[in-house]
């Protein structure tokens, strides 16, 4: 029988391949990819039917709240293995046709770019821009308008099963304690296709705003964490007060304690401001002594781990235990746990 839509099997199966070396708890129905995997043959095979015949309807994704590193909790929406799967699915689709669209100072959840690419863009514009607008989006996979999002999927994809699973997905409720809630907006932070639509989101309600209507600026943007690179304060305000305006007509805010405006003190930039410094990814960049070639000490306004992502790695590390660990696994080692063993 002709099914309704044109899905090859060895794309489903590919996808279950990406999920499994991820990895992942469980969903609503509880089943984990070891069960999954126990009966695959079946379990693929149903999942590639309903998709190809458009009677695939996603499950509710799990409500799992994590905490964030500046306190608070942050909900995460958990999908089924069968749904993560399915999502991989059109995200293998979907993602070849938007990558070349995303703009160049864009570095989320892009294949081959990473945390690092973007830490050393801001840290060389740095040198060349005197003032920093420092920014992040509060709630974004929260608060995405389902309408904006999905005109910006159909001017770049015209597969009608893809536009079909993304719609759905965008109406699967939530489960937060046994309760199912219904949602209008957002999309669940911790879905495999959710970055994608986030960034294609966030593209054309910033990137391509910003290249438009704030052609005298340079950016980088990183998810919902970003900079804007200024040349004066007055532009610095400027650009703060009109990027908070897009934003709010977008349905969006900008986090009141994460976003401000710093002035990159360094040998050169000796004026002083209140605000000196700011954290990007995990790096503080702040006014630092440097030595140059000849030996001598100068300012620069360079980028070090942050504080907070120090105490996150010691906390890592503690958790290895390493101080219980047998050097080659042997028993009598003299630093094996506790126990003090003289040399011969």
């Amino acid at each position: 029988m002709t099914k309704s839509f044109d899905i090859p099997k060895r794309l489903v199966w590919e996808a279950f391949q990406q999920v499994k070396a991820n990895g992942g708890s469980a969903g609503v129905d509880q089943e984990s990819i070891e069960v999954f995997e126990s009966k695959l043959g079946d379990n693929l095979y149903r999942l590639w039917n309903r998709m190809g015949s458009g009677s695939y309807f996603p499950p509710p994704v799990k409500a799992v709240p994590i905490p964030k590193k500046s306190g608070g909790t942050r909900v995460l929406g958990v999908p089924t293995v069968a749904d993560r799967v399915a999502q991989t699915v059109v995200k293998k689709v979907l993602e070849p046709l938007l990558e070349p669209v995303f703009d160049r100072d864009s570095f989320g959840y892009r294949p081959g770019r990473s945390a690092l690419d973007a830490v050393a863009l801001v840290r060389r514009r740095c040198w060349d821009y005197d003032w920093v607008v420092e920014f992040d989006i509060e709630g974004l996979f929260d608060n995405i308008d389902h309408e904006l999002l999905l005109r910006a999927v159909r001017k770049h994809c015209n597969v009608p099963w893809v536009l079909l699973y993304i719609d759905r997905w965008l109406k699967a409720p939530m489960e937060m304690e046994g309760q199912r809630v219904a949602r209008e907006r957002g999309t669940p932070q911790g879905g495999v296709v959710s970055p994608l639509l986030a960034n294609l989101f966030l593209h054309y309600v910033m990137d391509v705003w910003m290249r438009r209507h704030l052609p005298g600026v340079r950016f980088c943007r990183y998810a919902d964490d970003g900079v804007v690179h200024c040349r004066s304060e007055v532009q610095a305000k400027l650009v703060l007060r009109k990027l908070a305006a897009r934003l709010r007509e977008c349905g969006l805010e900008l986090h009141p304690e994460k976003t401000r405006i710093v002035y990159c003190q360094d040998v050169n930039r000796t004026n002083q401001y209140a605000t000196v410094k700011f954290t990007f990814l995990g790096y503080t960049f702040q006014p630092r002594k440097a030595v140059d070639k000849y030996g001598r000490i100068y300012v620069n306004f360079s980028p070090a781990v942050s504080r907070e992502a120090m105490k996150a790695m010691r906390q890592t590390v503690r958790g290895w235990h390493l101080q219980l660990k047998c050097p080659g696994g042997h028993p009598n080692s003299p630093t094996c746990g506790h126990l003090k063993i003289p040399h011969p």
